[in-house]
């Protein structure tokens, strides 16, 4: 016997175990953590809400209730615009929930769930240590998209993001060849079943980042097997062939948008260019600081425009170093994911400008309705600087002032992200009033006349017709005990 030996094997199984125990420890932190996330959103919304049809639900009642069964309003040529799992959605919802809104706001947070545990897959496959997956978790969750939160007609969109999301980790892991079985097909069938089943309006910017990555992942493939090169065509062409699916269906669709100034863009662009730079600039502060903050700092004089503008050049100060520090410490040789996310947020910035200027204001774009298209660059930025904080001890680089400016730019965000939530929880007892005002309304819609419902359900207001409207979906609420009726 080998003197010794005992207790060098004793000393490796003792190693294998804390290993393994490091691992389970590591995995309760990366899937526990969106479990949390869904906790605490859920608690927001019970906190903020009330289960009552308002505003978007009066044109999903009135086009598609009562009989949510219907082929006839599912096979119409611009089905793929009107996002195809929202019919399951109502469907469910309708039979076993009452038409519920407060299931709707559920599914919602659940997709935002689903989009933390993909960040924990790919977290933990590259050793991103936990402190930084907690920011990112404290980004993911915040309160500065209040108002998908709370409006239940958004839940498919929490869930395209997060099939987004999934399809550029599963693209990350086959591309650095830590692929796992079957994730080759789900490379190629994704695109179709997201673009053409859940995606919407938001398929543009998800297929075009598609694009940019195949081209990237041809580039990065290009000595390897030939069957690597064809993997990169069949996404491309998937993805292609769903989009332009898509755009055949939605030329059948009638854009019908409440307050739209009938002005084009090279109109607009002629006759008053610096609108789109203001837009712009304001979109991105909105990732500082909520945009309702912003706005009502506005208001009350409390900045100026000149300041929110700063604002959102430090945020796209912010994604320009990101995308310097993934080419200067060359990260897009271990992973495409953090880029990815980086172009999905400019892009959808960029595509709010594009289809929101016809309002001509320019603080449309800091709604908080659009920030779950825009957080995608956030989380991209915290990516990077997560993924060069674990090379600086490697590399000895901390001397390297755009690594201490970004972690500089981290804590700013960091912190106009809590005065957001800080903000947002403070004013939830509110926006529960103003939901059980509308409840008590509804209650009583026969006996209140048109203007009153116009100008209590924020359906259109701008619309001769808008309380009309509101008292049709009343009504088939009514007729069928639903909602609110269904509690009486």
């Amino acid at each position: 016997m080998i003197p010794g030996g005992k207790s060098v094997l004793s000393s490796r199984k003792r190693k294998s175990a804390e290993k393994a125990e490091n691992q389970v420890r590591q995995r309760m932190v990366y899937y526990g953590m969106p479990l949390l996330g869904v906790l605490l959103c859920l608690w927001y919304v019970k906190e903020a809400t009330c289960d009552i049809v308002y505003t978007d639900y009066i044109r999903l009642v009135n086009t598609y209730l009562p009989d949510v069964w219907n082929p006839e309003k599912f096979f119409v040529p611009d089905v793929l615009t009107r996002i195809p799992v929202s019919y399951v959605g109502r469907i469910l919802n309708v039979t076993f929930f009452g038409y519920s809104t407060m299931f709707d706001m559920g599914l919602g947070v659940l997709g935002l769930g689903i989009s933390g545990l993909v960040l924990g897959i790919f977290c933990n496959r590259q050793r991103i240590g936990r402190g930084w997956f907690l920011l990112l978790m404290f980004l993911l969750f915040g309160l500065n998209k209040w108002e998908m939160m709370t409006n239940g007609t958004g839940w498919p969109h929490f869930l395209a993001f997060a099939g987004f999301y999934y399809h550029y980790e599963v693209f990350d892991r086959v591309l650095y060849g830590r692929e796992k079985l079957h994730d080759r097909i789900r490379l190629v069938v994704l695109p179709a079943v997201l673009i053409l089943g859940v995606a919407g309006q938001y398929c543009a910017v998800y297929s075009v980042v598609v694009f940019l990555s195949c081209g990237a992942a041809w580039l990065l493939s290009r000595h390897q097997e030939r069957a690597d090169k064809r993997l990169w065509i069949a996404v491309f062409a998937a993805t292609m062939l769903s989009l332009l699916l898509y755009l055949w269906s939605n030329s059948y669709g009638v854009e019908d948008h409440a307050g739209a100034v009938d002005i084009g863009l090279l109109e607009l662009l002629v006759t008053a260019p610096g609108f789109f730079l203001r837009f712009l600039l304001k979109s991105l502060a909105s990732m500082l600081v909520g945009g309702e903050t912003i706005d009502g700092w506005l208001e009350q004089g409390v900045i100026t425009d000149s300041v929110a503008y700063g604002m959102g050049i430090l945020v796209a100060a912010a994604y320009l170093l990101a995308l310097w520090m993934n080419i200067r410490f060359r990260l897009y040789q271990k992973t495409l994911l953090p880029l990815m996310l980086i172009f999905s947020g400019m892009g959808n910035h960029a595509i709010v400008l594009i289809s929101r200027f016809i309002f001509l204001n320019e603080n449309y774009g800091m709604s908080s309705r659009y920030v779950l298209q825009y957080q995608a660059g956030i989380l991209g930025f915290f990516l990077t600087v997560a993924l060069v904080w674990g090379l600086w001890e490697d590399r000895g680089i901390k001397r390297l002032w755009y690594c201490w400016v970004s972690i500089l730019f981290s804590l700013v965000f960091l912190a106009g992200h809590g005065y957001t939530d800080y903000v947002e929880i403070k004013k939830a007892p509110d926006r529960e009033a103003y939901g059980r005002r509308i409840e008590a309304l509804a209650v009583q819609f026969e006996s209140l006349d048109d203007e009153v419902l116009r100008e209590n359900f924020d359906y259109r207001k701008s619309r001769a017709d808008s309380g009309a409207k509101v008292r049709n979906a009343l009504t088939i609420l009514k007729e069928n005990g639903w909602n609110v009726f269904g509690r009486q």
